[in-house]
């Protein structure tokens, strides 16, 4: 299991569209995900569990996963969110 914590620095947070395009890619790996934010636990293959927690600009969470490709998962999807729009 990997666990890294993330910022996100989408002007927009993960709302609505960036939302739905992190929790399509999450669904491309094997990997168990989750995303952790003020104590709530959702997993980042649901759109409704990522919009449930809302994840702002500037927020910080952190991000699990679990299996056989979470490394490349914990990258591609950190890499999603810290990027500068």
């Amino acid at each position: 299991m990997i666990k890294k914590t993330v910022t996100v620095q989408l002007r927009n947070g993960l709302q609505a569209r960036p939302a739905a395009l992190f929790v399509q890619e999450a669904s491309q790996f094997s990997s168990h995900l989750t995303l952790e934010k003020d104590g709530r636990i959702v997993n980042v293959k649901s759109i409704m569990g990522v919009m449930g927690v809302a994840p702002a600009f500037g927020d910080h969470f952190i991000l699990s996963a679990d299996g056989p490709d979470e490394n490349e998962a914990i990258a591609v999807l950190s890499g999603l969110v810290e990027k500068a729009e």
